[in-house]
């Protein structure tokens, strides 16, 4: 950390929508074990429009001393907006993101930032969640989802898209250009990664169950998906970003690499 200026290391966003349950669990695991790993964490905890407690159980960390910031979405208009909101309220020098809901081990998340952390200034390191105890609806529509990203969008450099937590330098957020409020911002993010030729560093990790509390994904979530992966193949949004990129930027050489 540098301490003189009060940078973490690394500040990790959580999108939380009706995650009451989930946080008193999920937020003290992970803050200890980068405390135990000496390594200056902060978590910005996004209350995405709930409907619960979350926004009071979050005042509770973070009156409980813990390196919580607070930030406000106040309706809910998808996951990808709290995503925003806490990568923009990040001071570190590492910024990412993570599900609130405990399905990746803070272990797993250590390993992850380690990982990005000894690699270069265009690297982005996420996971690939194996052995996954999810619903069957879940899987379904994780399976479906990323077929249908590899056929469209032949190249990217995950086969878990939407894996996370997916941890960057925080120089790079602004050259991505995060605009997706809803699910497909993880998959932008990849899609952006690809055209950049940025190094995509994947990790193994096992899934685990959430905490507590239900999960958002519903069959419905496959028609959302597919209509955000063919709005961003032919519509305007990934044209007119590639065309900025390409007026600023020179994409450098490639680079994957699967652990």
């Amino acid at each position: 950390m540098n301490r003189a200026a009060g940078v973490p290391d690394l500040s990790l966003a959580m999108p939380c929508y009706n995650e009451q349950d989930c946080l008193p669990q999920t937020v003290p695991a992970l803050v200890e074990a980068f405390q135990k790993a000496g390594i200056a964490l902060e978590v910005v905890l996004v209350d995405n429009g709930s409907t619960d407690r979350t926004s009071a159980v979050i005042d509770e960390l973070i009156a409980r001393g813990l390196p919580v910031v607070k930030a406000v979405v106040p309706v809910n208009r998808g996951q990808g907006l709290g995503i925003r909101t806490g990568l923009n309220a990040c001071r570190g020098r590492h910024i990412g993101y993570l599900a609130a809901d405990g399905q990746v081990e803070p272990e797993s998340v250590l390993l992850v930032y380690r990982a990005v952390a000894a690699a270069g200034d265009r690297t982005i390191a996420k996971v690939r969640r194996r052995f996954r105890p999810d619903s069957l609806i879940r899987k379904i529509v994780s399976i479906i989802y990323n077929i249908g990203m590899l056929i469209l969008f032949p190249g990217m450099p995950s086969l878990d898209v939407n894996g996370s937590p997916r941890i960057m330098p925080s120089g790079l957020l602004p050259l991505l250009d995060l605009t997706s409020s809803d699910w497909f911002l993880e998959a932008e993010i990849m899609l952006k990664a690809q055209y950049l030729r940025l190094m995509v560093i994947e990790i193994d990790v096992p899934g685990r169950l959430r905490k507590g509390g239900r999960s958002n994904v519903r069959l419905a979530t496959i028609f959302e998906f597919a209509r955000n992966i063919l709005r961003y193949r032919f519509g305007g949004p990934w044209r007119e970003w590639r065309k900025q990129v390409r007026q600023t930027f020179e994409p450098a050489a490639p680079a994957q690499n699967n652990v």
